[in-house]
């Protein structure tokens, strides 16, 4: 058998029969956050609790960076990722992003509920006013949150190329 990496999505939508495989240990609050009343099934599920090391994070980290993807990445997505680059595992996600990632590392993905992507993706930096093109972010940032222009102040959004 294949080894899985699992997204939340996969533990928030799939049965307990169907839930094996490795997680990252900040899984588990987003978990409960999204779905509480689920909770007791983190406990019972034949999962394999690991944390991603430096080298995994940072090789996670270039990968998300080429192709635009990092600043749309949690801190779990990124160990998600890292976690199924170390175990040279099957990454289980409907995050677009995270699957992107996979497409552009030659990592093997599969959906949980979505049909997944159908291409490629590359993101850019785009400033709302002046229309600059900014340089790729080199940390993860939460939506909206990517910076200004330093021409015109305006906040920067990403876009797909």
């Amino acid at each position: 058998m294949v080894m899985r990496v699992l997204d939340t999505a996969a533990l928030i939508h799939w049965p307990l029969e169907m839930l094996h495989g490795a997680v990252v240990p900040n899984q588990r609050e987003e978990f409960v956050r999204l779905a509480p009343f689920r909770e007791i099934t983190l406990d019972v599920a034949d999962l394999d609790w690991q944390t991603p090391s430096p080298d995994f994070l940072e090789q996670a980290s270039t990968i998300a960076n080429s192709t635009g993807d990092l600043a749309g990445l949690s801190k779990t997505d990124l160990e998600i990722l890292a976690l199924t680059l170390q175990l040279g595992a099957t990454l289980v996600t409907d995050d677009y992003r995270l699957q992107n990632c996979c497409v552009a590392a030659g990592i093997e993905h599969e959906p949980v509920v979505t049909s997944g992507i159908a291409e490629e993706w590359v993101w850019q930096l785009v400033c709302t006013g002046c229309r600059a093109v900014g340089e790729k972010p080199k940390i993860s940032a939460k939506k909206g949150e990517h910076g200004d222009c330093p021409d015109c102040g305006s906040p920067y959004r990403l876009r797909k190329v």
